[in-house]
């Protein structure tokens, strides 16, 4: 399963595919299986899986610590954002602004 969002989708000159980051939020949440809003550990290794990566499952507890701010242990909307600079090495993407 690819990123698809954009129906004129662009790429950035390093090959990324470009996405605003209301798009990155809606693609982010296609994955929030339980409906809480939020992303936990797991969802988000089955965001990276769709995208045909993988990861170990330390690097995962990793992100989402060091994007929660809260110490939930899940990213909501408020810290989605801190997922921008995984996303562009793990998903390929590049967030612009629109």
């Amino acid at each position: 399963m690819a990123i698809k969002n954009r129906k004129n989708k662009s790429s950035s000159p390093d090959g990324k595919q470009e996405m605003t980051m209301e798009e990155f939020k809606q693609w982010m949440y296609k994955f929030d299986s339980n409906n809480d809003g939020m992303i936990s550990k797991e969802e988000l290794k089955e965001a990276i899986r769709a995208t045909g990566g993988w990861f170990a499952r330390w690097k995962g507890d990793r992100v989402v610590r060091s994007v929660d701010s809260d110490g939930n242990g899940c990213i909501n909307d408020d810290e989605i954002g801190g997922l921008v600079e995984f996303a562009s090495k793990q998903f390929n993407i590049k967030i612009v602004a629109m």
